[in-house]
């Protein structure tokens, strides 16, 4: 018999213990100290009756099957503590020993939170109305920070003048070798001060995308937890070499290059990217992020005071950048924006000099609630696409175009020229798509799908000269009257019977040669043969050039998902003096897609988490659940291109680990193949 002494003390050591371990649970629980409870989960070989058996002999009560194929068992015991610091050795013992389980682990609490909106305590969080609630509808960041992203992982470079990387709001994001300095060749990307403060327009654009969450500084980033990392380029003397340099730099780190720059914007320039950049950008999609395609976003253009078109910027209506345009708070064109068919999607930005602008870091450490133009739109655009890529980091850069598309409304944008195009979607020459929505972006992302390889299909339509003379521009074969609007038709059968045919569209390009006398009286569209009618390039009041258009490529991007069999239309008016003249020389149309019905495509279920059934001690997964495949760390429904799925068979052994678990993988095709199936790289 114990002394009563005893008694107590072994009480008052209980009670203490349970008091430790309620302070532990509630305080605590940020420092993930494992609290043991008073259940297993086991799998058994033989399933129910199995289970039955071991709870009898051990004194378990079986709480039933945890998935339905009868293998995995929850047990309880009410001889155990509800919560203790350490496991119960007995028991992990016991099963540990009986030959017929295969796998054991006692559980243990795990802290969870509802996923209510994440609101940021930055203090000029409140001057961002683009993501706070405050206009509606806004870019709907908020939604998607709730669900837990936040650019983590993703890495963002800003090609401009430079960034400010010991920023206070910038430095812990700040990835040096997502930067350099292709000016003064050195790694450091550090702005050039200056009394005019001239090169504050890359810390700007850095900002918009990365700028540090909960710091008590300024405001916050669009992905704040991505890498951002800058190249300085603008300040100095710019060559084809520096261009193709900064675009290529790092292409296996770097996923979003964010570009704000381009030819002037005078009205008069028709002017684009040299040789080696045309390279750069190819080999950026072709080879970038490991085969997936580098990601180029691009502001649309400031031109619109000079009735500049986006469409002869040859950065901007290239099938191989992502080209964004703004809108207003209020949903109209702002005075600088220019309209063009190339234009993909569009993100807020500010208007006249009374209308709020957008938030983000400034030079000397400073805030800045005044950035504008479409050069603050587009890193709007990189941040909302680096939180779709954290969400799906195998999307191709073709993959993320077709999102924008899907992911864009009209909205309130207002605009004249609002048409549906012939698969039912709302398109302007001013919005693209329309408003950028950051939480159908990334649902979008979670489920979808991958695109079949790209296919191109080239038509020469016209190989002889035609002269084009008076008002009419007459490339009719028999004699017509003299109209101001001149049709080229051609009937197409976009390369069926071929390797290269296309059943739905995504880039439409028209390569042109014609003289003209003057160049920015003549307006040109095309209409596709479901009547979607794209102007490729409107009136330019200021562009008196007579060197018209030497091999000059416009791009589409209203065609989209259309399918490209039948008669097209290349339209050319003259809208200026009736005496202009000029000659047509050749005309090509280059018609770019995929051999997919992209109209009636399913979706793909969900990229997700939850389907993981082991984690190591840092909480990445190791092991997803049937059916889905894991790909690094993460469980796909389907493989991405360049991998195919199989079942790897691994024989672990050890304690509380399954004897011959199957893993369902994805794996690396041959690097020559776009995508292989079977159970072997070259398949």
């Amino acid at each position: 018999m114990r002394p009563a002494w005893t008694v107590l003390w072994l009480r008052l050591a209980l009670t203490l213990n349970l008091v430790l371990v309620c302070f532990l649970a509630v305080g605590w629980a940020s420092a993930r100290v494992p609290i043991y409870v008073s259940s297993w989960a086991v799998r058994v070989s033989q399933g129910y009756r199995e289970a039955e058996r071991l709870a009898r002999k051990f004194g378990f009560v079986n709480l039933g099957q945890i998935f339905p194929d009868g293998h995995y068992f929850h047990l309880r015991h009410r001889g155990v503590v509800q919560q203790s610091l350490t496991p119960h050795w007995g028991h992990r013992l016991r099963l540990k020993k009986d030959p017929k389980v295969q796998w054991f682990e006692q559980q243990t609490l795990r802290w969870r939170v509802k996923r209510s909106l994440m609101v940021p305590t930055d203090p000029w969080f409140s001057k961002q109305w683009y993501m706070n609630n405050q206009v509606q509808p806004d870019l709907n960041i908020l939604q998607v920070w709730s669900q837990g992203l936040s650019g983590q992982g993703i890495v963002v470079s800003i090609l401009d003048d430079g960034i400010e990387k010991d920023h206070p709001d910038l430095w812990a994001n700040y990835d040096p070798l997502a930067s350099y300095d292709f000016n003064d060749y050195d790694p450091d990307p550090q702005p050039r001060y200056t009394p005019s403060e001239e090169n504050r327009h890359g810390t700007r654009c850095a900002g918009e995308v990365a700028a540090i969450a909960n710091n008590g500084f300024c405001g916050i980033g669009v992905a704040y937890n991505a890498r951002i990392g800058g190249v300085r380029m603008l300040d100095g003397t710019i060559t084809d070499v520096i261009e193709a340099q900064s675009l290529s730099l790092q292409p296996q780190h770097i996923h979003i290059y964010s570009a704000s720059w381009g030819p002037e914007d005078d009205g008069r320039t028709v002017d684009g990217p040299g040789i080696l950049t045309r390279e750069a950008f190819r080999r950026g999609v072709t080879k970038g992020r490991g085969g997936l395609g580098t990601l180029f976003i691009w502001a649309s253009g400031n031109g619109g005071l000079h009735y500049d078109n986006c469409n002869c910027d040859g950065y901007t209506n290239s099938i191989h950048t992502l080209s964004v345009g703004s809108t207003t708070r209020q949903g109209h064109v702002p005075w600088y924006s220019e309209a063009c068919a190339s234009t993909l999607t569009t993100t807020y930005s500010s208007g006249v000099v009374t209308d709020p602008q957008i938030v983000t870091t400034d030079l000397h450490h400073q805030c800045t609630d005044k950035h504008t133009g479409t050069s603050a739109s587009a890193p709007l655009a990189a941040g909302m696409i680096a939180l779709a890529l954290e969400a799906n980091p195998f999307l191709t850069w073709r993959d993320m175009q077709h999102l924008v598309v899907r992911a864009s409304g009209q909205a309130q944008l207002q605009a004249e020229d609002w048409r549906t195009n012939g698969v039912g979607r709302q398109v302007s020459h001013h919005y693209g798509y329309g408003l950028l929505d950051a939480r159908v972006l990334v649902d979008l992302a979670r489920t979808w799908l991958p695109t079949q390889p790209q296919r191109k299909c080239i038509i020469r339509v016209l190989h002889t000269p035609t002269r084009l003379a008076g008002r009419a521009l007459t490339l009719h074969t028999t004699p017509s009257p003299i109209l101001p609007l001149t049709h080229v038709r051609k009937k197409m059968s976009a390369c069926a019977g071929h390797t290269n045919y296309i059943r739905s569209l995504e880039h439409v390009q028209v390569q042109l040669s014609l003289s003209y006398s003057r160049r920015g009286d003549l307006e040109i569209s095309l209409t596709s043969p479901m009547g979607t009618r794209s102007t490729l390039v409107a009136i330019r009041p200021f562009d008196i050039s007579g060197q018209g258009y030497n091999n000059w490529i416009f791009m589409s991007t209203h065609f989209w998902d259309e399918d490209p069999r039948g008669l097209w239309t290349l339209g050319l008016e003259n809208k200026g003096y009736y005496f202009n003249t000029g000659t047509l020389y050749r005309y090509t149309l280059l018609l770019y897609g995929t051999t997919e019905d992209m109209t009636a495509r399913p979706m793909g279920p969900q990229v997700t988490s939850s389907a993981c059934v082991q984690r190591d001690t840092e909480g990445l997964c190791q092991e997803c659940h049937s059916p889905t495949y894991i790909l690094g760390h993460l469980c796909l429904s389907h493989c991405p291109p360049r991998y195919f799925n199989h079942t790897h068979q691994v024989i672990t052994t050890g304690p509380g680990r399954l004897a011959v678990p199957a893993l369902r993988v994805c794996s690396s095709c041959r690097s020559s193949c776009y995508t292989c199936r079977g159970s072997s790289p070259l398949d």
